[in-house]
């Protein structure tokens, strides 16, 4: 391997999953800039991310630790300026670094958490200020309200995390904020016309947050970020740097602009195959979600897992695919920019994503505490010039890996504490250790979730907090996850090996950072 170190652009989605690209085999939806990638270089195919939600994968592909150590166990919590990340070691050691598009460390919005602090009780004294939690963060102070208006709507304090330069985008859709927000509203001052299910298109779509924007192409945030990877690499000159080009889409709502919004009918897509089983019973906490949308309860226009019939499913996928054409010819035109700087031979591309979606399989749509692949498993493409082209991985990766490869291949030890494992030498995990934790009640699971799953190549099994049920499935016979073997006295032995396994990620993800001082 050559000695020079090389610059890095790894391009990040909001919520794809790992099936909805040409080269992981979607046999509709043409990505052929990101399958050029693949093309070049390694597709990891068994790829997992360390929790299916995004603030904290996000974090977790910032440091490279597990959600219950870098403190973002759920969507909500910051990620503290005190955590180390990767970028902060690239930073140190010379490179420039360069953050354009959506980061989503710190919160989005203003409105109040879920969970709420204990009710004070008569003749008790409750501390205030730093005291208030286990560790002295305060969380509410402005250097963690960058994200939210109004400070949302300019620059942010640098370096963030790690970055010298960012161009933020905050929110979904196409009413996003940040540095994007100020940007399109100079080129439209009256854009807020065009924004939102109030000001779309006439369409006859009946999905759930399926929304015909009227904001054209060339000021839709795909397009923003675009731009201004460009721009930055006209400018960048010398090397190395870091350049992470962030997209929100396909997140929720399908709303693809202009062309992208009828690139592809409901009717050519995949039926999911949970449509298709006659006699598959969904687990309690996947029932409770299809009850629920079926009294007319199901929070249609928020951020967590919902029933769906088969047209929703087949409509949201044909909109999905749309949004991720949108953004493949973005990622063409940044490739074409670093063509065009002439540093292509000394670049290393990655491209991934901080979870999936359901888009309709177990008759589901969007993300939550059901962790079956389609939103635990991402895709992960690794481009390098001096590497093998054209090389397919099977073998178990994670989100965490991907800041311990990058340092791996700039030859930048990691800090301690580090979980992450590069992945250069090819997979060295044999399973996926997965958190989830979110504030918003399940309405299978009486309260807040938790989750905590194991994958290897054969087996997935999941434990939920204060529940006496779980999941397992033998992803060899029952892929599409059908078949609960919880119970199942033929699979005990399997189900035994693999909470002992668990119980043994549990204890390799204790902290191990602060490096011991001294003997004692």
């Amino acid at each position: 391997m050559n000695d020079r170190r090389p610059s890095f652009i790894l391009f990040v989605t909001d919520q794809q999953r790992a099936d909805h690209l040409g080269c992981y085999g979607h046999p509709v939806l043409r990505t052929p800039a990101i399958d050029g990638l693949a093309r070049r270089g390694v597709r990891y195919d068994n790829c997992h991310v360390a929790s299916p939600v995004c603030m904290p994968n996000r974090a977790s592909l910032m440091t490279g630790r597990m959600p219950s150590l870098h403190g973002v166990r759920m969507n909500g919590i910051p990620l503290s300026t005190d955590a180390v990340t990767f970028v902060d070691l690239l930073r140190d050691a010379g490179y420039r670094t360069a953050l354009i598009g959506k980061s989503h460390l710190q919160n989005f919005t203003g409105q109040p958490a879920y969970d709420e602090p204990r009710p004070e009780r008569s003749g008790f004294h409750r501390a205030g200020g730093a005291l208030v939690e286990a560790s002295r963060q305060d969380f509410r102070a402005p250097a963690y309200r960058q994200g939210a208006p109004p400070t949302g709507l300019g620059s942010v304090a640098l370096p963030f995390y790690g970055f010298d330069h960012v161009e933020l985008v905050t929110g979904h859709g196409d009413a996003c904020g940040g540095d994007y927000g100020r940007w399109v509203r100079e080129r439209e001052p009256g854009v807020e016309r065009l924004l939102g299910a109030g000001n779309q298109l006439a369409h006859d779509y009946v999905c759930p947050q399926a929304v015909r924007t009227a904001l054209p192409e060339a000021l839709y945030p795909t397009s923003y970020i675009a731009d201004r990877a460009v721009s930055w690499l006209d400018a960048a000159g010398g090397e190395p740097y870091f350049l992470m080009v962030s997209f929100p889409d396909p997140h929720h709502p399908f709303n693809p602009s202009g062309r992208y919004w009828d690139a592809y009918r409901p009717e050519d897509m995949p039926v999911p195959a949970a449509f298709e089983c006659n006699d598959w019973t969904p687990p309690p906490h996947v029932a409770a979600l299809h009850r629920e949308r079926e009294e007319g309860e199901a929070a249609l226009r928020g951020m967590n897992s919902i029933g769906c019939t088969l047209q929703e499913a087949l409509e949201a996928r044909a909109l999905t695919c749309g949004m991720i054409e949108m953004i493949d010819a973005a990622v063409a035109r940044v490739l074409a920019a670093l063509d065009r700087s002439g540093g292509a031979g000394s670049t290393v591309v990655a491209f991934t994503s901080d979870h999936g979606d359901h888009l309709g399989d177990h008759g589901l749509l969007l993300k939550g505490a059901e962790p079956y692949r389609e939103i635990t498993r991402v895709p992960l493409v690794w481009a390098d010039p001096n590497g093998p082209s054209g090389a397919t991985e099977d073998g178990i990766a994670q989100t965490l890996d991907i800041p311990a490869t990058i340092l791996e291949r700039a030859r930048i030890e990691p800090f301690h504490g580090m979980q992450g494992r590069s992945l250069l030498a090819g997979p060295a995990r044999d399973a996926a250790f997965i958190q989830y934790d979110h504030q918003r009640p399940h309405p299978g699971l009486g309260g807040p979730p938790r989750v905590h799953t194991l994958v290897d190549r054969r087996w997935r099994l999941s434990v939920f907090e204060g529940q006496d049920w779980g999941e397992l499935y033998d992803l060899e016979a029952d892929p599409d996850e059908l078949r609960n073997l919880w119970d199942d006295p033929a699979a005990a032995g399997d189900k035994a090996r693999m909470i002992e396994r668990l119980l043994r990620e549990e204890i390799a993800a204790v902290d191990r950072s602060p490096f011991p001082t001294a003997r004692a």
